[in-house]
């Protein structure tokens, strides 16, 4: 599917969590279980954007062909000045379907809202993360995450 028919296709799923979002009053469209984001990006009806450093994705992995708008960089997580401008490159336009992946989903609603508050219709976030919450051992990937559910990753 292109980049055209995502922006305007807002598939059935994610209309019943964004309408579920504005009745909560969430400041972005809303969260996405991890097993529905793959769902969604496999089959064309989303794009995924992981908004984690480089260095994350290129240590810890990443969803294969996913695409990559860093929120912030750096080992002091700097925020990224021009992550609304880069994030419309790489979607295609405020209008398009996008689901935002970080480590544990706390960057991507981060991202999320100031997409929204930057006037982007449909950015969702990816719930867990990619490596999940840290458990009582400061451990992550052990109880929820995108790997924890066994999707489809890479590692470089």
């Amino acid at each position: 599917m292109s980049v055209e028919a995502i922006a305007t296709a807002l598939p059935e799923e994610l209309a019943t969590i964004k309408a579920a979002a504005q009745s909560s009053n969430l400041p972005y469209a809303g969260g996405v279980p991890p097993a529905l984001a793959w769902a969604l990006f496999s089959s064309g009806r989303a794009q995924l954007i992981d908004v984690r450093t480089g260095e994350e994705r290129k240590f810890v992995g990443h969803v294969a062909d996913s695409g990559h708008v860093a929120w912030a960089t750096g080992t002091a997580l700097t925020r990224n000045p021009r992550f609304v401008r880069e994030l419309e490159n790489k979607i295609g336009g405020k209008d398009a379907v996008a689901l935002l992946l970080c480590r544990s989903g706390k960057r991507s609603v981060l991202a999320a809202e100031a997409a929204t508050k930057a006037g982007f219709t449909h950015v969702f976030n990816v719930l867990e993360g990619f490596e999940g919450e840290l458990d009582e051992h400061q451990q992550r990937g052990k109880a929820d995450g995108w790997r924890f559910h066994q999707l489809p990753w890479i590692q470089d």
